[in-house]
C-alpha cells in the first residue's frame, strides 16, 4: 500500500475505543500494584480479656483501617465465658436456665456479627482480623472462604482433615464444627472473626444450639487428638496460616494488654 506523507487513509486507520482501553489498562495497573504490594499483619496478642472491652476495641480499630492509620491487623484473645447472639440470631436459640448462667458464670450478649448464637471462652482461640478488603479482594465470599482456608491448613498440621458443610460456614471436621465464623464489614473492612476450638469445655455449649444448628455437634482439638494442646503453638500455625493465604509479606507481633496496643486503638483495660 503506498500512501503519501500526510495522506493516510482514514479507512485504514483501525478506530481506537481509547475509554475502554484506558479502564482495562487501569485495572490490569491496580491487579499488579495489589499483586506487587508489600502486605503488613499485626498481630496483637491480648491473652485472656472480657467480651466487652475487647468488642470496643475492635471497633476502634475498625474506624483507624478505614482512615488508613494502621495496617491490616488480627486480634488473638481468650475470652471468659460468653454466649453472643448474632444480627440473624434468636434468643430462644440460648436454652441455658438462669442457674446454668450463673454457676458456670456464662454472660449474653447481642452484637453485631452476622451469624446466630456461639459460645466463647478459655482454651477456644477467638481471631478479629481487622483487614481491609480492597487490599485483598473485595468479596465477602471470597473472604469467609478464605477464612475457613486458613484453619482447614491449621488442621492438616495435625493430620486432622477439616472440611467446609454445605449452606453453612466454619470449619468442619466430620459432622461437628470446630472453627465458628462470623463478620460484620464496613467500607469494606472487616471485624469479628473465628473461634477455634483448640481446649474448649464443650459442656458450655450445651446451654445453646450452636449457630441455629440443631443436627451437628461441636468439637476441639484437644477432644479429636486425645491429648493437651500447646495454645502458643497452634497460634504459631494460625499466624503461618493466614500469610500464606492472605499473602502477608511481613508480620508485627504485640503481646499484653490493651495499654501495649494503645498505639492502634489508644484503649486502656481498666
Amino acid at each position: 500500500m503506498n500512501l503519501k506523507a500526510g495522506a493516510l487513509n482514514e479507512k485504514c486507520v483501525p478506530k481506537l475505543e481509547l475509554g475502554n482501553k484506558v479502564k482495562r489498562g487501569e485495572r490490569i495497573i491496580m491487579e499488579i500494584l495489589k499483586t506487587n504490594h508489600q502486605k503488613k499483619l499485626s498481630i496483637i496478642d491480648l491473652g485472656r480479656q472480657p467480651y466487652n472491652p475487647v468488642w470496643d476495641f475492635q471497633r476502634e480499630l475498625q474506624r483507624k483501617r478505614i482512615d488508613q492509620k494502621i495496617p491490616d491487623t488480627l486480634i488473638f484473645v481468650e475470652h471468659n465465658p460468653v454466649y453472643t447472639i448474632g444480627k440473624n440470631g434468636s434468643d430462644l436459640h440460648v436454652i441455658a436456665s438462669s442457674s446454668f448462667l450463673q454457676t458456670h458464670g456464662i454472660e449474653v450478649v447481642q452484637v453485631d456479627r452476622g451469624g446466630d448464637v456461639t459460645y466463647h471462652g478459655p482454651g477456644q482461640l477467638v481471631g478479629y482480623p481487622i483487614f481491609d478488603l480492597h487490599q485483598h479482594k473485595q468479596s465477602v465470599s471470597w473472604y469467609m472462604r478464605s477464612l475457613e482456608e486458613a484453619f482447614i491448613q491449621v488442621l492438616s498440621h495435625f493430620e486432622i482433615k477439616g472440611q467446609r458443610s454445605e449452606g453453612y460456614t466454619g470449619v468442619w471436621v466430620k459432622d461437628e464444627k470446630i472453627v465458628a465464623l462470623g463478620v460484620r464489614i464496613s467500607r469494606w473492612v472487616s471485624m469479628h472473626g473465628f473461634a477455634f476450638n483448640v481446649s474448649t469445655n464443650l459442656s458450655h455449649f450445651g446451654g445453646i444450639i450452636p449457630c441455629g444448628i440443631f443436627h451437628q455437634g461441636v468439637t476441639s482439638l484437644e477432644k479429636i487428638l486425645g491429648h493437651p494442646v500447646d495454645m502458643d503453638e497452634v497460634k504459631r500455625l494460625v499466624i503461618q496460616s493466614f500469610q500464606k493465604v492472605f499473602n502477608f509479606t511481613e508480620i508485627e507481633t504485640e503481646t499484653g494488654t490493651f495499654a501495649t496496643a494503645s498505639r492502634w486503638g489508644d484503649l486502656i483495660l481498666k
